[in-house]
């Protein structure tokens, strides 16, 4: 190997010499960094998923809060006495007579971040009325569910039958908001009820509905009524479905299980021997079940006695109340 070749190859030791030297450096000194820039790209997308997180919360709880606004009460008794008021002047507005209808609770169900109730109501009317008490409760204010809507034809000439759920919600928790005002501004003259006026003019329901009876001829007696049943119905007869409000008032609503109508009373009003003497909100054991709160009740006085009904239980099954089960300040008459 001459002189040259020597340099030649000592040169080409060199260059692979600083080049593994350039490899070795590069990786003791850029590790640290790639590691360090791995760990900051991490917090970055960290910081992302939590702002993000941070945004769907205040989002979702504005949402929430928006819904609470247009609740009836943070109480969930107080509530379904408030929206059967509602119900009871919306149907009213549509047209139709409240004693067609019968309003049934739903009772609470526990759903996911709420409580829900509602009342199951039936009745019949003429159609045009019909149809404004759907669209109005449809388009209630108050935070609402219409389910199970069906029609049908009704026994009585000219008019139909409607059974439906009309359901509210109960947040719970519930957030302290400012409710708006519930009151609706539509009724059944609003513009946007004559979109439905095509349904009415179709009357798709008239093949199925009775004809009118024609009318008795002059000089002839009406039938006669129908007599009653003998005997009277004993307090197992009625049940105590609902205490709703109307008006700001307590109002109490009676199932007669023989009849198969709902009847209202009043504070002050007879019924089972005694006078209703003020509708209890208390949360008190219930009787029989003391593991089961109940959450109202209607109090009657019977001579000098004072007897309470659950909600959901017969007349017949009244229990007495001890002077120190009673409410402040009951009525007395």
């Amino acid at each position: 190997m001459n002189e040259r070749e020597k340099r030649l190859l000592g040169l080409i030791g060199g260059i692979v010499g600083v080049a593994l030297l350039f490899v070795v450096g590069r990786s003791l000194f850029l590790k640290p960094l790639t590691e360090v820039d791995r760990r900051i790209a991490g917090v970055r997308e960290k910081l992302d998923r939590l702002a993000k997180d941070r945004r769907d919360y205040f989002a979702a709880e504005d949402e929430v809060k928006a819904l609470t606004a247009r609740t009836f009460s943070d109480d969930i008794d107080q509530a379904s006495a408030m929206f059967g008021e509602m119900l009871t002047r919306t149907i009213i507005n549509s047209g139709l007579r409240e004693a067609d209808f019968s309003r049934l609770p739903t009772g609470t169900r526990k759903i996911r971040g709420a409580l829900e109730t509602g009342w199951t109501v039936r009745g019949d009317g003429p159609l045009a009325q019909v149809v404004n008490l759907v669209f109005l409760l449809d388009r209630a204010t108050p935070v609402h569910r219409l389910d199970g809507l069906t029609l049908a034809p009704s026994d009585a000439p000219g008019r139909v039958r409607v059974s439906f759920r009309y359901l509210t919600l109960v947040p719970t928790p519930s957030p302290e908001v400012e409710r708006v005002d519930l009151d609706s501004k539509l009724n059944a003259e609003s513009p946007e009820r004559r979109v439905y006026d095509p349904m009415v003019a179709r009357d798709l329901l008239r093949p199925y509905i009775p004809k009118p009876l024609p009318p008795t001829p002059a000089g002839q007696p009406p039938a006669p009524p129908r007599p009653a049943p003998p005997g009277t119905p004993g307090p197992e007869n009625f049940r105590l479905v609902s205490l709703s409000e109307w008006g700001g008032e307590p109002e109490i609503h009676v199932r007669d299980l023989g009849a198969q109508k709902t009847l209202r009373y009043k504070v002050g009003d007879t019924i089972a021997g005694g006078v209703i003497v003020q509708v209890d909100y208390r949360p008190l054991p219930t009787p029989g079940r003391e593991q089961v709160l109940s959450g109202s009740r209607v109090i009657l006085r019977i001579g000098s006695e004072y007897w309470a009904i659950e909600r959901g239980g017969t007349f017949a099954q009244r229990h007495k109340l001890k002077p120190e089960q009673l409410p402040p300040g009951i009525a007395r008459f």
